[in-house]
């Protein structure tokens, strides 16, 4: 067999003929645990929900839970489904290749205890962001954030640095998909003052959110690039307003981000 025939393309829809539809419902049975109706109910669904959460039927939404349950991605007393922990080894399987692990987290928490504040790298996952390593600065009161915790991607740092990589097209079909909601009276809601604000981001290179998640709270960040020069993921450092002016953010703490952001590209082996 030739090497053409034996790649895969990875680009664009695929023909119907390779399409596997079963994998996609059952993919839709998993993901319908995070979503808003699940985290209502701490994670816990009966077939009714799945099925009006999925827009599957009833009887493909019971077959697909039970064949889950048998492989041990799903539990059941009988009448609320829930997943198991044995999804957490498939992070392994993410986290592995591009190599988060202790090396990374040392690299942040030198960034942290220079800056004196909490920093993070994100990826970008449709509307949101993922935070897949963080590190907090030691308060008396620190934030909620942790590794896996999803925020909105239109006014965080790290979700504007990674839409700011996306091409003209994408970015536009992004916005067709994701609807700016107003978090403050401060966040972008008018999607051309958030691609201006974009155009502003790619030109700077870094982002900054002022207020716009949460009163109170800044952040600043920068992306993360492969050697071939794709933005892969973000790096940002959070702080109070009332510790930390825009400008500070500017002069004080985007040097050392840059600077970390560089020696993450290389530590985490893209």
């Amino acid at each position: 067999m030739s090497a053409k025939a034996e790649s895969i393309s990875t680009q664009g829809a695929l023909p119907r003929t390779e399409f596997v539809s079963a994998v996609g419902r059952a993919m839709k049975i998993l993901e319908c645990f995070t979503s808003e109706e699940s985290v209502r109910h701490q994670g816990r669904l009966t077939l009714t929900d799945v099925a009006k959460i999925t827009g599957l039927t009833r009887g493909t939404s019971r077959r697909l839970l039970l064949t889950l349950k048998q492989i041990n991605y799903v539990d059941t007393d009988g009448k609320m489904f829930w997943l198991t922990p044995k999804l957490i080894n498939l992070s392994r399987g993410f986290l592995v290749p591009i190599s988060l692990g202790e090396e990374s987290a040392r690299t942040l928490e030198r960034l942290t205890r220079s800056l004196d504040e909490s920093s993070s790298v994100g990826m970008l996952d449709g509307g949101v962001i993922v935070y897949i390593e963080r590190v907090e600065v030691r308060r008396i009161y620190s934030s909620s954030i942790t590794n896996g915790t999803r925020l909105p991607a239109a006014c965080s740092s790290i979700g504007r640095v990674l839409l700011a990589a996306l091409s003209d097209k994408d970015l536009h079909n992004w916005l067709r998909l994701y609807k700016l909601n107003g978090f403050t009276e401060k966040t972008i809601t008018d999607p051309l003052e958030f691609w201006e604000e974009i155009e502003r981001i790619r030109a700077q290179g870094y982002a900054i959110n002022d207020e716009e998640l949460e009163i109170g709270i800044r952040s600043i960040a920068v992306p993360i690039k492969s050697p071939s020069g794709r933005t892969i993921a973000a790096l940002n450092a959070s702080t109070v307003s009332a510790r930390h002016t825009k400008e500070d953010l500017v002069e004080h703490f985007l040097p050392k981000l840059i600077e970390t952001s560089h020696e993450l590209a290389v530590t985490v082996g893209w």
